[in-house]
């Protein structure tokens, strides 16, 4: 007798983690636990996110951009402003890429620009976020040298040694890129009929790959340069105590820095770390992906502090600065020209009081322009 065989399809399913989805691989699916799909589908990471985005945007790049014409074209290139330009470059470029991340939330957090321009996108990102650290605590370092060891800082504060700084920034910032640049990222998930970026990644892969390189991200560009911060900062205020010299603008920058690294940058490094701890742990992750993200953009409003750090710490910055928005001030008030022209002309002529004794003694008030 004739015997029918009937082929029985298995489902090999891997499972799932924070951020990992789980990869049904023998029927062809990719998709995500119940739980997790509604995180990556709920309100709070579709409109919360990008709104912070907008306003990060909106405030941060015209502050950015005024503050590079102002140390670019209106300052002494000294060796802090090379690191401040250096700063405000790093910040800028964070800022640009804000725009696609604001669409993909938007969209249900569906990424329709490729798999290149997500690395791309998302290694910017990251990689600017922990620069911008790192020039702060150049820019810390900086302000050490010159008012704790003022003779030291002749040598070591130069224009050349400046440049070298800002080189060494952008090749951290490029090694923190490259992992992110090397990695697939995007991948689509069939339930939701989308596509992810960065934010559902195979668990093997957050284990092996993303695990160890987030964890020494948060130690040599976090930890590290805060924990320098906090030293030169702390001396500094100590060293204009002692020597009974002014500290206000000391410690306004001092409490700029802190709001920046506590506020802004502290909760989504501990929750970055947390996620992939969660991970191998075997744990959902719904619980935390959208506490992350929130903190995630709330970190991105460090591009907005740093021009006020930047009128703090520069004597020269504050004063360009002010002359800058006072020009602009004045122009948009200027009368027409012809009364311009006949006011300066009339502020340029130098009045002379004379008194003229006739004969007979009476005297004669004259005005000469």
């Amino acid at each position: 007798c004739a015997v029918s065989c009937r082929r029985i399809l298995t489902c090999v399913v891997v499972s799932a983690g924070l951020r990992a989805f789980r990869l049904v691989t023998s029927c062809n699916v990719t998709t995500l636990k119940e739980k997790q799909l509604k995180a990556l589908q709920a309100p709070t990471t579709n409109l919360y996110p990008p709104i912070l985005y907008i306003l990060a945007f909106c405030v941060g790049l015209p502050a950015n951009l005024m503050a590079l014409w102002v140390l670019v074209f209106r300052t002494k290139h000294l060796p802090s402003t090379v690191l401040l330009i250096n700063m405000t470059l790093v910040d800028c470029l964070l800022l640009m890429v804000l725009p696609f991340r604001i669409v993909y939330h938007l969209r249900g957090n569906n990424w329709e620009l490729g798999e290149p321009f997500c690395r791309i996108v998302m290694a910017m990102f990251y990689g600017n976020i922990y620069g911008s650290v790192w020039c702060l605590a150049m820019v810390a370092l900086d302000r050490y040298l010159a008012l704790v060891h003022p003779f030291n800082a002749r040598t070591l504060r130069s224009l050349r040694v400046s440049v070298y700084v800002a080189v060494m920034v952008w090749v951290v910032m490029l090694g923190a890129m490259l992992p992110l640049l090397m990695s697939r990222q995007t991948y689509m998930l069939d339930d939701l009929k989308i596509t992810t970026c960065h934010d559902a990644l195979p668990e093997d892969k957050q284990d092996n790959y993303f695990l160890p390189y987030f964890t020494t991200l948060f130690f040599l560009c976090f930890l590290l340069p805060f924990t320098i911060i906090l030293y030169c900062h702390a001396t500094v205020l100590r060293t204009l105590l002692a020597e009974g010299k002014r500290y206000g603008h000391a410690i306004i920058v001092t409490v700029l820095v802190l709001v920046v690294f506590i506020v802004c940058l502290l909760p989504s490094n501990v929750l970055l770390l947390l996620t992939y701890a969660d991970s191998s742990l075997d744990g959902d992750g719904e619980d935390l992906y959208v506490p992350y993200m929130i903190s995630l953009a709330f970190s991105t409003f460090n591009s907005c502090i740093d021009p006020f750090i930047f009128y703090f710490v520069s004597t020269e910055f504050r004063h360009k600065a002010k002359s800058a928005l006072c020009c602009c001030s004045n122009r948009e008030n200027q009368p027409s020209s012809l009364e311009s022209k006949s006011s300066s002309s009339g502020k340029r002529s130098k009045v002379t009081l004379l008194s003229v004794t006739k004969p007979g003694g009476t005297s004669e008030t004259a005005f000469t322009c």
